[in-house]
């Protein structure tokens, strides 16, 4: 057995419920509902309010570029973008350049809405770690960094 899995066995103190595997999957889901009602209180899907939060900070980038970045099929991110089209929030365009590319821009309705969205996230994030420092905030970013996970994973890939 190695030094890790010693270390990490040990740390549940025999309740199988304090396992790390445990913590974090209840924490990370009280999370992502959390995130979501913030998100669906703005009128968006979470990809979506991701996708606005991408280009709310880039002002633009192209339409594989959003793929790669999000870690999502193309398929799906034609369909995000259909919607954020649809309500305005997004605009595409052929890249001049090469009339292939599609350059994906947030529109100034989507940069209100993005505000809306990024007040009821930091909300989120004020309710989930308000009791920790920003020291330990910036630790806990460390170390989830770090955890053996990718975007590939089966719950990671699902609608």
């Amino acid at each position: 057995m190695a030094v890790n899995e010693i270390a990490i066995e040990g740390a549940a103190g025999g309740d199988p419920l304090e396992q790390l595997g445990f913590l974090l999957a209840r924490h990370g889901a009280v999370a992502n509902s959390r995130v979501q009602r913030a998100f669906g209180s703005c009128g968006l899907a979470p990809r979506a309010g991701a996708t606005l939060m991408l280009l709310g900070g880039c002002g633009s980038m192209g339409q594989q570029g959003l793929v790669a970045a999000l870690e999502v099929d193309p398929s799906i991110m034609v369909a995000i973008l259909n919607d954020l089209e649809s309500a305005q929030l997004v605009e595409r365009r052929r890249d001049p350049a090469d009339r292939r590319r599609h350059i994906v821009a947030i529109t100034d309705q989507g940069r209100g809405v993005l505000a809306e969205a990024r007040a009821a996230v930091d909300e989120v994030e004020r309710g989930l770690f308000g009791d920790l420092s920003p020291e330990e905030v910036a630790a806990l970013r460390g170390l989830l960094a770090r955890v053996r996970t990718s975007p590939g994973d089966e719950v990671c890939s699902e609608g």
